[in-house]
């Protein structure tokens, strides 16, 4: 098990597996909180494993205290491992969790037997460049009932669950908690900090950041109020607006119970509906400001998902302007083990 690895430098990636880069670029394109990008990589040398682990000093403490929303972003992460492994001819075998006295070592991912790329897993792998976050309105052209019908049966092959939110009612309702939420993170130095990473505590360099280009719309368009990264705008309004189709499909994810394990399934699942998506020209907004508010998960949890814990919010939708973050290179993610492979056993994921 691999405990110890060098800074990442020309004589240790010299070490690396050669399929290590690879599954680092994959890995490195999924989403993650205000694009902190927290996390790491290691490679057991010879193509003996690949382990994703948690950088815990990317977590944002006001944002996320817990780090629900940091496994998230790594089990996103580890979901691209995986379709990555799948296209170079074999199945991943992931064992989640493997240390339980290290918590920051979330996955080892092994290869498994030989298996020709099937049809879905390429698709997968070319929506990985085509995956973006929105932010702002979508195109009126509402996703179609049967795509939905699909994503949801890609949210349950990895242990989720995906809750339309289409009830007026209950769309108002949701509305009003992201408007609530967005207003205390503006008002909040802090929160404010963390969300641009320009100044304090959270302050990140510009490729850990999100971009501006992806700013340029005002976040307050649509029904759920968006994230300030700008640090322009002003106090959100406390009406709600109203529903239009450019807002495009409200979906909450959801898991069994809220446990580290369940934030590592809702990364992979929140993942897999995103390509999936992304290889049907839809794209995704994120709007998890009630989620990391403890007085309103609960209200929300009870209004929307019952006895499942929401993870995260999103909407779903067409548009034709998209724009990238910038990304860390696998070389700054990537490090080499000194320990050899780990010991487990595992089971083979989907």
């Amino acid at each position: 098990m691999s405990l110890t690895y060098e800074a990442s430098a020309p004589p240790e990636h010299a070490l690396l597996g050669r399929a290590a880069f690879h599954l680092a670029r994959a890995a490195t394109r999924a989403p993650s909180l205000h694009n902190t990008q927290p996390w790491f990589f290691v490679d057991e040398g010879r193509d003996h494993g690949f382990e994703v682990h948690a950088d815990g000093g990317r977590r944002l403490p006001l944002t996320d205290p817990a780090g629900r929303e940091l496994v998230i972003s790594c089990g996103a992460a580890l979901f691209n491992v995986r379709v990555a492994v799948r296209n170079l001819g074999f199945r991943p075998v992931v064992t989640p969790l493997p240390v339980p006295a290290q918590p920051a070592f979330l996955a080892h991912v092994a290869w498994g037997a030989h298996a020709v790329a099937t049809t879905r897993a390429k698709e997968m792998e070319r929506a990985l460049s085509r995956r973006h976050t929105h932010r702002g309105l979508f195109a009126p052209t509402p996703v179609s009932w049967s795509l939905m019908e699909e994503l949801r049966d890609q949210a349950r092959a990895e242990g989720a669950l995906l809750h339309t939110v289409d009830n007026p009612e209950k769309l108002r309702m949701l509305a009003q908690w992201v408007r609530a939420a967005e207003s205390v993170h503006r008002a909040d130095p802090g929160h404010a900090s963390e969300v641009s990473g320009w100044s304090g505590h959270a302050r990140r360099d510009w490729w850990e950041r999100v971009s501006p280009d992806a700013c340029r719309l005002p976040p307050d368009g649509s029904l759920l109020a968006g994230r300030d990264y700008t640090g322009l705008v002003g106090q959100c309004e406390g009406r709600a607006r109203r529903w239009t189709a450019r807002t495009g499909t409200v979906v909450v994810l959801s898991t069994p119970h809220d446990t580290r394990l369940d934030w590592l399934r809702a990364g992979q699942a929140l993942q897999r509906v995103l390509l999936y998506a992304a290889s049907h020209d839809v794209t995704a907004a994120f709007h998890t400001q009630p989620l990391e508010l403890p007085e309103l998960r609960p209200e929300l949890q009870a209004r929307l998902t019952g006895d499942r814990f929401p993870q995260m919010i999103l909407r779903l939708g067409h548009t034709t302007q998209v724009s990238a973050s910038p990304r860390r290179p696998a070389a700054a993610v990537l490090h080499a083990s000194r320990s050899g492979p780990v010991a487990t056993v595992s089971a083979p994921a989907s």
